[in-house]
């Protein structure tokens, strides 16, 4: 039944729709009234979503793993009960039958698996959504690591990608988000990421790709490939005894540094990025091995992105803007990243940004203060409703990454400070960036200048920040007082059609399936008109 298409369509459908419309509810009941009783409910209302998805994740396998992946590393939003209960999706996924695994792997070699490995694990070391890793010897006593694709993954994740076309299509009919976001492009550049990670000869060359690109740095250490007995589905790699990156327990018991560990980890993504290349796109913590020593081991290269020369330049452009308060800058690194259409109007987007970082420096927004997260979000809300804002869908799969990196960045050091360790590096970078160069420009000088006094002249700016904070206060609490009632009632009848649009495309799923005419046309009467009712509120 888990591997039947239509099932699994139903499945993925219907709990993202009631997450959505959870999570919606209690976000417009509690708006503005953010305290720590709001606070623990909403820990609550997660943490059962959280069960639910891990629940459904491990019956159904595919797709479900992937996300739920991405999900239990944002320690830097999500409360620690969502995480507990969604990291074992990452490395302890509900293993096959061995038979089952071993027919596959003797069907790739096109001989007994004891030809060429002995001593094969009874049960896999690791479970993940594509493939499974048993632990084996070489003929020649070489400890090895056997990465073996799951039977029929490529049918189970076409389903997948079917159910998530229709979660898609929902997203853009029934939010604002499909304006700021090619939903087309994006399931297509999702489709082949993670399709590309159904081929193991691809995910051998990355990784020999990211070891020659990084052999001199100390403390970093990849996996060594065989080829000769690796394949489209098989893969066989060196043995690296370790833990995940994320096992407190672990590092503290050999003494290790956890900020030590942290500010390395941030300096390899980040170098990743710098020069332009590949990036690993799934850097969860079961991807990031530490051993006893302190050797951070990168492994599982079969989602990789890439970004251009050009492209790491307007990021590292972005990055240095931030670090040294120059949001024109920032603005000009967007557009040339193609986050912003033309007629955006800079002098809000710089002000959005400048409060952000402010709020991020000064913590608020770790205080739960609910007058500052909520015109944050309400900032936010109008620049993405009213500027022209978008996520070119080159940049999805890097933002993944990049969140996904920094919630295993929190986890490892809940006080990381994400400006303070990028700082120095960027500095280093720009150095040898004009080092290189046979001319210093004036213009050039001028920059590192103005660079260099950043935070004096950031000052003024904090100052007028807060004598105009009453003022914008005032505004705030009007301009919300007058639409709070309008969009409450749009919301309610949005929500009753959008209820009945989704069920009744749920009822009309099942008609097909059982050729029940006049199902089908109940169910298409009734999502016509929920359909009509949401266009007109």
């Amino acid at each position: 039944m888990d591997r039947l298409a239509i099932y699994r369509i139903y499945r993925i459908v219907w709990m993202s729709v009631k997450f959505f419309l959870q999570v919606t509810l209690f976000q417009r009941r509690y708006k503005g009234r953010w305290t720590p009783v709001t606070n623990e409910k909403w820990e609550r209302l997660v943490t059962k979503q959280a069960k639910e998805y891990k629940r459904t994740a491990l019956k159904l396998g595919g797709l479900m793993i992937k996300m739920g992946q991405f999900l239990s590393t944002r320690a830097d939003i999500m409360p620690p009960s969502f995480i507990a209960e969604l990291e074992g999706l990452t490395d302890r996924v509900p293993a096959v039958p061995r038979k089952d695994a071993i027919a596959l792997l003797e069907e790739e070699w096109n001989t007994s698996h004891s030809d060429y490995v002995e001593n094969l694990s009874d049960k896999p070391v690791a479970s993940a959504s594509i493939g499974e890793v048993y632990k084996g010897t070489l003929k020649d006593g070489t400890p090895v690591a056997v990465k073996i694709q799951r039977p029929d993954i490529d049918r189970i994740l076409r389903a997948d990608f079917r159910a998530m076309k229709i979660v898609i299509w929902l997203v853009k009919r029934f939010t604002a988000f499909g304006k700021q976001i090619d939903f087309n492009l994006l399931y297509s550049e999702m489709v082949n990421t993670i399709g590309a990670e159904l081929n193991f000869l691809q995910e051998l060359q990355n990784g020999r790709n990211f070891a020659d690109r990084f052999e001199e740095m100390p403390g970093v250490r990849f996996p060594v490939y065989y080829d000769e007995f690796s394949t489209r589905r098989v893969l066989v790699m060196e043995w690296i005894e370790g833990a995940r990156i994320t096992d407190l327990a672990f590092i503290d018991a050999n003494g290790l540094n956890r900020r030590d560990l942290s500010e390395r980890l941030f300096r390899l993504f980040l170098e990743q990025v710098l020069d332009g290349g590949q990036f690993h796109a799934d850097p969860h913590g079961g991807n990031i091995l530490i051993k006893p020593d302190g050797t951070i081991v990168l492994i599982d290269f079969g989602m990789v992105g890439s970004i251009s020369k050009e492209e790491a330049r307007s990021v590292l452009k972005v990055v240095e803007g931030i670090l040294f308060k120059q949001y024109d800058q920032v603005i000009d690194g967007l557009e040339e990243l193609r986050f912003l259409l033309p007629h955006a109007d800079r002098r809000v987007l710089a002000d959005a940004i400048s409060r952000v970082v402010a709020a991020y420096e000064s913590q608020e927004l770790t205080q739960m203060d609910s007058f500052v997260v909520d015109r944050l979000l309400a900032d936010i809300k109008t620049i993405v409703r009213t500027q022209p804002v978008q996520l070119p869908a080159e940049f999805a799969f890097f933002g993944r990454a990049v969140s996904t990196f920094v919630g295993v960045l929190h986890v490892l050091d809940p006080k990381v400070d994400l400006l303070a360790i990028a700082r120095p590096r960027v500095l280093e970078w720009v150095a040898k960036q004009r080092g290189g160069e046979k001319s210093f420009s004036k213009d050039d000088a001028v920059r590192i200048a103005l660079n260099a006094i950043g935070p004096l002249r950031a000052l003024p700016q904090k100052i007028v920040n807060y004598l105009d904070e009453p003022a914008r206060m005032r505004e705030y609490m009007q301009i919300r007082d007058v639409g709070l009632e309008v969009e409450r009632s749009k919301l309610q009848t949005r929500m009753f059609a959008g209820i009945v649009g989704v069920i009744s495309l749920v009822t009309i799923f099942f008609g097909v399936w059982d050729e029940h005419i006049p199902l089908i046309a109940t169910s298409g009467f009734f999502f016509l008109i929920a359909a009509f009712i949401f266009r007109l509120s």
